[in-house]
């Protein structure tokens, strides 16, 4: 039933470099530890979904990315909580991403997919990806 759990406004960034684009691992220590996702976080009550955008890529890789167009948005309902996750094309206008929280980064291409273990919000996304040609 809705209401039960708390519902969370989330944003993640989409950044390619050619034909790969950027993921994260979860350090350890936090829930879904050690998975793998895109760069973002939470919606701050004072901000907006772009602003946030830009405060969590620099918190955790020291990167300033200009948000784009929304790539894809979904929502995920967890055990303890709904996550409603809207991903940014973005691009880094200043920086080079540096593990500042993250276990690990690395660039990969949508063949590479399958090779990882993503938290399952980001499953739907992934398929969406697994379908794009990028060409630029």
């Amino acid at each position: 039933m809705e209401g039960d759990k708390p519902f969370v406004e989330v944003v993640a960034a989409l950044i390619w470099d050619e034909d790969k684009f950027l993921i994260c691992q979860r350090p350890a220590n936090k829930a879904s530890g050690l998975l793998w996702e895109f760069v973002g976080g939470k919606v701050e009550l004072s901000e907006t979904k772009a602003q946030a955008l830009k405060r969590e890529c620099q918190e955790e890789l020291a990167i300033t990315v200009e948000p784009r167009e929304v790539f894809t948005e979904v929502t995920h309902e967890y055990p303890d909580i709904t996550v409603h996750l809207t991903l940014f094309n973005c691009t880094i206008s200043n920086g080079q991403p540096q593990l500042l929280e993250h276990n690990d980064m690395k660039w990969i291409t949508s063949a590479e997919i399958s090779n990882y273990e993503f938290c399952p919000a980001d499953e739907e996304i992934l398929e969406i990806i697994k379908t794009i040609k990028r060409s630029n």
